[in-house]
């Protein structure tokens, strides 16, 4: 009926009005306290003002997808008390329109919402997040090592200003502990080219890359045989595996062929297959925090007591995102399988709210 289309988009504007109020509220913080933490880190250190805001601004996306979740459900909570306090939801009601009727638009919303995240919102922030890192490297850190892996094998950096190598390796063992097929690049102070070495194998130990079976050669380029050869190194496994790209520089669109060759390449991709999943079960996350926001606003505007909507609402929001990290550490670590450990928390949360508002709706 053309009356209830009239008010299932009423009701979904004001439920995108709810969270675009609180998004907003929460971009503007989110930026104000990044700002002046990257202020505290780049004391003493001269870097221009300018950098610093261009840094924020490109990080900001990234952390404003963390904070999305909260965004719904406390703007679903704002939509659904200010729809209680001017008594229209109390008309709604009466004019015989069920919970789940009422529901409908902000879950579509919220769905379509998630989707669109995920396929547009979540490459773009990906990007600016690469060139956040790429500046964090140079002005907080000193340019740390650095590790790609493609289809042609890895490419490792380590070094500082002073004397830097760039190892690649056909093939890797042992998570980047053992490489075969070796090939060292040397660069002294600006970049100048000062050796290379070709080796058959290199192993990480103390302090150290053993190359096995290597030809050293200088600038002139001649070669000079070795059957064991000590490249220094402040690499350690760990700080290896760091080392990769966070999984959220990356965009949605690349992580399945980058799961791929990093699997091939002998490294653990349990991190980005979860990463991948999550932004999967994205919109389902979205739709729970809608059931979520109705469990509480709707029973509290029938009992009373609004202000204690936003303080039972942001409880439950953080126990999702401490169960949420609590299944993605579990997931990381194999214990649980990588795509339950992914839909753990949004399925909690769905159940969780639709079982509350069953027992509100019908007893």
């Amino acid at each position: 009926m053309s009356w209830s289309w009239t008010l299932y988009r009423y009701i979904g504007r004001q439920f995108l009005i709810g969270v675009g109020l609180v998004f907003a509220a929460f971009a503007f913080l989110s930026f104000s306290i990044d700002l002046v933490d990257l202020f505290n880190q780049t004391a003493g250190k001269r870097v221009p003002s300018s950098i610093i805001i261009g840094m924020a601004l490109l990080q900001l996306p990234d952390l404003c997808l963390k904070l999305l979740p909260f965004a719904v459900l406390l703007g679903g909570v704002f939509a659904f008390v200010r729809l209680s306090r001017s008594q229209e939801l109390v008309a709604i009601r009466a004019a015989g329109l069920s919970a789940w009727n009422l529901l409908a638009p902000p879950l579509t919303a919220s769905v379509v919402l998630g989707v669109l995240t995920v396929v547009a919102f979540t490459p773009f922030s990906s990007l600016l997040l690469q060139r956040f890192a790429g500046l964090e490297a140079r002005y907080l850190h000193d340019e740390p090592s650095q590790l790609a892996v493609s289809r042609n094998g890895l490419w490792l950096r380590q070094g500082h200003a002073a004397r830097q190598a760039v190892i690649h390796a056909l093939r890797v063992a042992e998570q980047g502990v053992r490489l075969e097929d070796v090939i060292v690049f040397l660069y002294g102070a600006g970049d100048e080219f000062i050796g290379r070495i070709d080796a058959r194998s290199a192993a990480l130990q103390s302090g150290t890359w053993a190359l096995h079976d290597a030809w050293v050669s200088g600038p002139e380029g001649r070669p000079v045989h070795r059957a064991d050869y000590r490249l220094p190194t402040t690499l350690t496994p760990s700080r290896i595996q760091e080392s990769f790209a966070s999984p959220d520089t990356m965009s949605f669109w690349d992580l399945p062929g980058f799961i791929q060759t990093a699997r091939q390449a002998g490294f653990s991709a349990n991190r980005y297959e979860l990463y991948f999943d999550s932004l999967l079960v994205l919109p389902a996350l979205f739709a729970a925090m809608v059931f979520m926001a109705a469990s509480f606003s709707l029973r509290l505007a029938r009992l009373g007591g609004m202000g204690r909507v936003v303080v039972y609402s942001a409880l439950s929001g953080f126990g999702i995102y401490f169960f949420g990290d609590v299944a993605q550490a579990l997931g990381i670590s194999g214990i649980l399988p990588v795509p339950l450990a992914a839909a753990a928390p949004a399925t909690a949360a769905i159940l969780l709210g639709m079982t509350l508002v069953f027992h509100q709706e019908d007893g």
